[in-house]
């Protein structure tokens, strides 16, 4: 069984700081996250595409990076701010990500070849 001691509000197993080794592990996966999204801003076809990549990839991996952060440095000052970072994240990621889908889709913007049909052709009259 590994040594297991909780000195001074640490939690170290076998002399290894367990809060430290998540909150680098939690870095590390929403950097991925964030290498994810930009790699998709660069492969895929089209705005929509991008914009979908980007908002769900880099949300998550902001989110990881947070979360990391706070298991470096764990103290009420910094959840309370990591919890408004999360929510202002979760609230404007979505809410940008639609504004630039709805901007494009409005002036034009063609779909990529691989698109098999418009759902929004016959709704939006005045798309020129």
């Amino acid at each position: 069984m590994p040594d297991l001691a909780v000195a001074s509000g640490v939690l170290s197993i076998a002399g290894v700081d367990v809060l430290s080794v998540l909150g680098g592990v939690a870095i590390g996966i929403g950097v991925f996250f964030i290498v994810v999204a930009g790699v998709g801003m660069l492969r895929l076809a089209d705005v929509y595409s991008r914009m979908n990549a980007i908002t769900k990839a880099s949300t998550l991996g902001v989110i990881l990076t947070l979360v990391g952060s706070f298991l470096l440095m764990p103290s009420w000052e910094t959840a309370w701010k990591l919890a408004l970072a999360i929510v202002l994240q979760l609230l404007s990621s979505p809410v940008g990500s639609y504004a630039v889908g709805r901007a494009a889709y409005r002036v034009g913007t063609p779909l990529s070849e691989e698109t098999n049909f418009d759902h929004l052709g016959h709704r939006v009259p005045d798309r020129s």
